[in-house]
C-alpha cells in the first residue's frame, strides 16, 4: 500500500487536466451543487480509444440526467490512476485489469465496479497490437526476443500479454526488455529506433499503420479472445461511502458501454476531442468491444499469467476485486 500510495507522486507527473467540466468540488453524495442538485464526479482516465464510452455518454446527458457531472483527467496509465483513486484524488478510474490485479494483491482497497473495454477477438484486427516500424526485420513475437518493447507503464497487461505472445510463439519471455512511455509517444520512439517493438492500443495504432508499420502478434487475443482488457473502479472507502453514486456511476456507465458499442461512428468522431489522432485517420481505427459485462474467465486468466511471471507475491481475491 505505502509503496503504491508513494507512486502516487511519480504518476502525478503524468497526469494533466482536461476540458471535461469542473474540478471544484469532490465526488461525496452530500457534495450538492446549490440549485441543480448535481455532484461532480473527478475520474482518472487514459486518452486512448478505450474511454470513448465515458466521453461520449458524457455529451449525450447519460451522466448529467443521474445528477452526474464528470470532471475528466487523463494520466498516462492504470498504474498511476490507481494510488490517486486510493488517496482520493479520483472518485473513480479507468485501469487495466493486470493493475487492478497487482494492487489487489498487495490488499490496496480497489473495486472494480463497471467494465471498461474487451479485445475483438481477431487476430490481426484488434484494437491493441504488438506493432513494429516499415522496414522492421521483426516478424513474429519470438522475434522480441532480447529487444526493447514499448509499455504505457511497466508490470502491467502490457507485460503480461506480450510475454504470452512470445512464449506462445517458441520465444523466452524473461528476455524482453520494456521501455516505459506514453501510448502516443510510441510511433515516433518506433521510428527513430529508440524501441523495436510497442504495446500500442489505438489511436496510436493506427497512426503506426500509417507510417507503414505493422502488427506481428494480436497480445491480447493470445491471453485469451474475450478479454477484458480494462474496468472503472473506485476504492472501497468511497463505494462504501457514497453506495448511490457508485450506483448512478455504473448504470451510466452501461448506459454509454451500449450506446458506443451500438454507434460506432459516433464513438470514433468523439476520440478526436480528447486524443492527437488526425481527424484523416478516425475511419482507419480498429475499435474494441464494448460489452455490459466482464468476462470473469479471461481475467483468472491474467491473474495466472501474473503468478506466472511473477507480477504477484500473493495471487490476487478476485471475489474482493470484481462487482
Amino acid at each position: 500500500m505505502r509503496r503504491l500510495l508513494i507512486g502516487l507522486a511519480a504518476g502525478a507527473v503524468f497526469v494533466t487536466a482536461t476540458a471535461c467540466g469542473s474540478s471544484d468540488s469532490s465526488g461525496s453524495d452530500d457534495d450538492k451543487a446549490s440549485g441543480g442538485g448535481t455532484t461532480t464526479i473527478k475520474a482518472g482516465v487514459i486518452p486512448i480509444i478505450d474511454v470513448a464510452p465515458l466521453y461520449l455518454g458524457q455529451s449525450k446527458g447519460f451522466y448529467s440526467k443521474r445528477g452526474i457531472k464528470l470532471s475528466l483527467t487523463s494520466a498516462q496509465g492504470g498504474a498511476a490512476i490507481v494510488p490517486g483513486v486510493v488517496s482520493g484524488q479520483f472518485d473513480f478510474g479507468f485501469s487495466n485489469m493486470t493493475s487492478l490485479l497487482v494492487a489487489q494483491s498487495k490488499n490496496v482497497p480497489v473495486k472494480a465496479v463497471a467494465n471498461g473495454v474487451a479485445s475483438t477477438g481477431k487476430q490481426g484486427a484488434d484494437f491493441a497490437e504488438l506493432a513494429v516500424k516499415k522496414g522492421s526485420p521483426l516478424k513474429s513475437a519470438k522475434d522480441v526476443e532480447g529487444k526493447k518493447v514499448a509499455a504505457n507503464t511497466l508490470n502491467n497487461i502490457c507485460d503480461t500479454s506480450v510475454k504470452e505472445s512470445v512464449r506462445k510463439d517458441g520465444g523466452d519471455p524473461s528476455k524482453v526488455e520494456f521501455v516505459e512511455m506514453p501510448f502516443d509517444q510510441m510511433p515516433a520512439a518506433l521510428a527513430n529506433g529508440q524501441v523495436d517493438a510497442a504495446c500500442v492500443v489505438e489511436p496510436a495504432l493506427a497512426t503506426i499503420k500509417s507510417q507503414g508499420g505493422t502488427s506481428i502478434a494480436s497480445l491480447f487475443v493470445d491471453v485469451s479472445p474475450d478479454l477484458t482488457v480494462a474496468m472503472y473502479f473506485t476504492s472501497q472507502q468511497y463505494a462504501q461511502k457514497n453506495p448511490e453514486m457508485v450506483k448512478k456511476f455504473q448504470e451510466a456507465t452501461a448506459e454509454s458501454l451500449a450506446y458506443a458499442d451500438s454507434h460506432p461512428d459516433e464513438a470514433r468522431e468523439i476520440i478526436a476531442t480528447y486524443t492527437k489522432i488526425p481527424k484523416n485517420l478516425l475511419e482507419t481505427l480498429t475499435l474494441p468491444r464494448w460489452p455490459a459485462e466482464p468476462n470473469r474467465a479471461s481475467i483468472e486468466r491474467l491473474s495466472e499469467l501474473g503468478v506466472q511471471d511473477g507480477l504477484f507475491k500473493t495471487a490476487p481475491d478476485l471475489d474482493k476485486l470484481l462487482p
